[in-house]
Protein backbone atom coordinates (compact mmCIF):
# COMPACT_ATOMS: atom_id res chain seq x y z
CA UNK A 1 0.00 0.00 0.00
CA UNK A 2 2.65 2.58 0.82
CA UNK A 3 4.99 1.65 -2.40
CA UNK A 4 1.83 2.44 -4.10
CA UNK A 5 1.54 5.87 -1.91
CA UNK A 6 4.99 6.46 -2.67
CA UNK A 7 5.20 6.33 -6.55
CA UNK A 8 1.60 8.26 -6.92
CA UNK A 9 3.24 11.35 -4.47
CA UNK A 10 6.37 11.34 -6.07
CA UNK A 11 4.75 11.15 -9.75
CA UNK A 12 2.57 14.00 -8.86
CA UNK A 13 5.06 15.97 -6.82
CA UNK A 14 7.33 15.88 -9.90
CA UNK A 15 5.13 16.89 -12.27
CA UNK A 16 3.79 19.74 -10.19
CA UNK A 17 7.23 21.31 -9.58
CA UNK A 18 8.54 21.22 -12.94
CA UNK A 19 8.88 25.03 -13.12
CA UNK A 20 10.26 24.79 -9.73
CA UNK A 21 13.01 22.77 -10.86
CA UNK A 22 13.69 24.85 -14.14
CA UNK A 23 14.22 27.61 -12.27
CA UNK A 24 16.61 26.37 -9.82
CA UNK A 25 18.81 24.59 -12.38
CA UNK A 26 19.01 27.47 -14.26
CA UNK A 27 20.34 29.47 -11.02
CA UNK A 28 22.48 27.10 -9.71
CA UNK A 29 24.25 26.76 -13.13
CA UNK A 30 24.43 30.49 -13.57
CA UNK A 31 25.65 31.12 -10.21
CA UNK A 32 27.19 27.92 -9.06
CA UNK A 33 30.47 25.99 -10.31
CA UNK A 34 28.36 25.11 -13.16
CA UNK A 35 27.06 21.98 -11.27
CA UNK A 36 23.12 21.21 -11.04
CA UNK A 37 22.38 18.29 -9.33
CA UNK A 38 24.64 16.07 -6.96
CA UNK A 39 24.21 12.44 -6.74
CA UNK A 40 26.03 10.25 -3.36
CA UNK A 41 26.06 6.66 -2.94
CA UNK A 42 24.12 6.27 0.37
CA UNK A 43 23.02 3.19 1.79
CA UNK A 44 19.41 1.81 1.30
CA UNK A 45 17.16 -1.06 2.57
CA UNK A 46 19.13 -4.26 2.99
CA UNK A 47 22.33 -2.09 2.72
CA UNK A 48 22.28 -1.61 -0.81
CA UNK A 49 23.63 1.18 -2.31
CA UNK A 50 21.87 3.90 -4.69
CA UNK A 51 22.75 7.18 -6.22
CA UNK A 52 20.98 10.07 -3.70
CA UNK A 53 20.01 13.01 -5.80
CA UNK A 54 19.98 16.56 -4.37
CA UNK A 55 20.52 19.93 -5.98
CA UNK A 56 24.03 20.96 -5.97
CA UNK A 57 24.19 23.02 -2.81
CA UNK A 58 28.29 22.69 -1.58
CA UNK A 59 31.51 23.48 -3.56
CA UNK A 60 32.27 19.99 -5.01
CA UNK A 61 35.22 18.71 -3.29
CA UNK A 62 32.76 19.62 0.07
CA UNK A 63 33.78 16.14 0.94
CA UNK A 64 37.64 16.59 1.35
CA UNK A 65 37.47 19.70 2.65
CA UNK A 66 36.53 21.29 6.31
CA UNK A 67 34.02 18.73 8.32
CA UNK A 68 33.67 16.30 6.01
CA UNK A 69 30.13 14.38 5.15
CA UNK A 70 29.57 16.97 8.13
CA UNK A 71 28.22 20.05 7.70
CA UNK A 72 27.78 23.13 10.39
CA UNK A 73 25.35 26.12 10.22
CA UNK A 74 27.05 29.03 8.09
CA UNK A 75 29.37 26.09 6.76
CA UNK A 76 31.28 27.95 4.32
CA UNK A 77 31.66 25.06 1.71
CA UNK A 78 27.83 26.27 0.92
CA UNK A 79 26.95 28.01 -2.19
CA UNK A 80 25.42 31.67 -1.30
CA UNK A 81 22.06 30.16 -3.30
CA UNK A 82 22.72 26.69 -1.48
CA UNK A 83 21.87 28.09 2.05
CA UNK A 84 18.59 29.13 0.40
CA UNK A 85 17.72 25.64 -0.87
CA UNK A 86 19.04 24.21 2.11
CA UNK A 87 16.82 26.29 4.15
CA UNK A 88 13.82 25.46 2.69
CA UNK A 89 14.74 21.40 1.35
CA UNK A 90 14.11 22.59 -2.03
CA UNK A 91 17.35 20.82 -2.26
CA UNK A 92 15.82 17.23 -1.10
CA UNK A 93 13.10 17.40 -3.69
CA UNK A 94 14.98 15.63 -6.32
CA UNK A 95 14.84 12.54 -4.90
CA UNK A 96 11.49 12.36 -5.73
CA UNK A 97 12.82 10.43 -8.53
CA UNK A 98 14.40 8.30 -5.95
CA UNK A 99 11.08 7.74 -4.31
CA UNK A 100 9.07 7.30 -7.87
CA UNK A 101 12.34 4.51 -8.77
CA UNK A 102 12.33 2.83 -5.56
CA UNK A 103 15.08 3.01 -3.92
CA UNK A 104 13.66 4.99 -0.87
CA UNK A 105 9.84 6.09 0.50
CA UNK A 106 8.34 9.46 1.36
CA UNK A 107 8.61 8.62 4.75
CA UNK A 108 11.61 6.50 6.50
CA UNK A 109 14.84 6.84 8.29
CA UNK A 110 17.10 9.67 5.85
CA UNK A 111 19.26 7.57 3.90
CA UNK A 112 23.17 7.88 5.05
CA UNK A 113 26.41 7.55 3.61
CA UNK A 114 29.15 4.67 5.07
CA UNK A 115 31.26 6.90 7.21
CA UNK A 116 27.83 8.31 8.88
CA UNK A 117 25.73 4.92 8.71
CA UNK A 118 28.50 3.41 10.38
CA UNK A 119 28.31 5.97 13.07
CA UNK A 120 24.90 4.57 14.56
CA UNK A 121 24.99 1.71 17.58
CA UNK A 122 25.52 -1.98 15.59
CA UNK A 123 21.42 -2.74 16.64
CA UNK A 124 19.96 0.75 15.03
CA UNK A 125 22.19 -0.07 11.81
CA UNK A 126 20.37 -4.06 11.71
CA UNK A 127 16.78 -2.48 12.31
CA UNK A 128 17.20 1.01 10.04
CA UNK A 129 18.33 -1.98 7.05
CA UNK A 130 15.33 -2.96 7.13
CA UNK A 131 12.92 -0.71 5.39
CA UNK A 132 13.32 1.93 3.15
CA UNK A 133 15.20 5.03 3.94
CA UNK A 134 12.65 8.08 3.51
CA UNK A 135 12.72 12.15 2.25
CA UNK A 136 11.63 12.41 5.54
CA UNK A 137 10.62 10.71 8.35
CA UNK A 138 10.64 10.98 12.46
CA UNK A 139 14.54 11.41 12.94
CA UNK A 140 14.35 13.98 10.16
CA UNK A 141 11.62 15.93 11.94
CA UNK A 142 13.19 15.99 15.38
CA UNK A 143 16.87 17.08 13.31
CA UNK A 144 15.34 19.45 11.65
CA UNK A 145 17.93 21.82 12.43
CA UNK A 146 20.59 19.63 12.77
CA UNK A 147 23.48 21.91 11.39
CA UNK A 148 22.29 24.64 14.18
CA UNK A 149 23.26 21.88 16.78
CA UNK A 150 26.75 21.26 16.23
CA UNK A 151 27.29 25.13 15.15
CA UNK A 152 29.34 26.05 18.63
CA UNK A 153 30.81 22.51 19.00
CA UNK A 154 34.41 22.10 19.85
CA UNK A 155 34.37 18.87 17.89
CA UNK A 156 31.53 18.74 15.95
CA UNK A 157 32.44 15.43 14.83
CA UNK A 158 32.90 14.12 18.14
CA UNK A 159 29.40 14.96 18.91
CA UNK A 160 27.81 13.88 15.77
CA UNK A 161 29.06 10.48 16.35
CA UNK A 162 29.04 9.96 20.48
CA UNK A 163 25.62 12.22 20.65
CA UNK A 164 23.81 12.74 17.92
CA UNK A 165 23.58 9.55 15.75
CA UNK A 166 22.93 7.17 18.90
CA UNK A 167 19.73 8.76 19.41
CA UNK A 168 18.94 9.59 16.03
CA UNK A 169 19.53 5.63 15.64
CA UNK A 170 16.52 5.44 18.44
CA UNK A 171 14.25 7.41 16.96
CA UNK A 172 14.84 5.36 13.49
CA UNK A 173 14.73 2.59 16.02
CA UNK A 174 10.77 3.54 17.07
CA UNK A 175 9.81 4.45 13.43
CA UNK A 176 10.58 1.03 12.02
CA UNK A 177 8.38 -0.64 14.81
CA UNK A 178 5.88 1.80 14.75
CA UNK A 179 5.48 2.04 11.11
CA UNK A 180 2.46 2.24 8.95
CA UNK A 181 -0.25 4.23 7.55
CA UNK A 182 -0.62 6.59 10.51
CA UNK A 183 2.67 7.00 10.90
CA UNK A 184 3.39 7.59 7.31
CA UNK A 185 1.13 10.68 6.86
CA UNK A 186 2.00 11.50 10.39
CA UNK A 187 5.37 12.27 9.11
CA UNK A 188 4.08 14.30 5.94
CA UNK A 189 2.37 16.35 8.07
CA UNK A 190 5.19 16.83 11.12
CA UNK A 191 7.41 17.71 7.77
CA UNK A 192 4.95 20.28 6.41
CA UNK A 193 4.76 21.98 9.54
CA UNK A 194 8.08 22.33 10.43
CA UNK A 195 8.49 23.86 7.25
CA UNK A 196 6.72 27.16 8.49
CA UNK A 197 7.16 26.32 12.61
CA UNK A 198 11.13 25.12 12.75
CA UNK A 199 11.33 25.81 16.44
CA UNK A 200 8.56 23.37 16.78
CA UNK A 201 7.99 20.69 19.78
CA UNK A 202 5.57 19.30 17.03
CA UNK A 203 7.48 15.53 17.50
CA UNK A 204 6.06 14.85 20.35
CA UNK A 205 2.47 16.05 19.78
CA UNK A 206 2.21 13.49 17.45
CA UNK A 207 4.10 10.14 17.81
CA UNK A 208 3.40 8.92 21.54
CA UNK A 209 6.35 7.22 22.84
CA UNK A 210 9.76 8.79 21.04
CA UNK A 211 12.76 8.18 23.65
CA UNK A 212 13.28 11.11 25.15
CA UNK A 213 16.76 12.98 23.90
CA UNK A 214 20.24 12.76 26.02
CA UNK A 215 21.59 15.11 27.98
CA UNK A 216 23.29 17.67 25.47
CA UNK A 217 20.31 17.91 23.11
CA UNK A 218 17.48 18.47 25.56
CA UNK A 219 16.66 21.86 23.23
CA UNK A 220 14.31 19.03 20.90
CA UNK A 221 12.10 18.33 23.28
CA UNK A 222 11.43 22.18 23.21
Amino acid sequence: MMRLLDMFFSALAMLALVPLFLLVSVILYLTGEGEILFVQKRLGRGGKEFGLIKFATMLKDSPNLGTGTVTLKNDSRVLTVGRILRKTKVNELPQLFNIFMGDMSVVGPRPQDQRCFDAFPPVSQQVISKVRPGLSGVGSIVFRNEEELMHDCKNPEVFYDNVIMPYKGKLEEWYVDNNGLFTYFSCILGTLWTLFSPSSAIAWKLFKGLPSPPPGLDCLHK
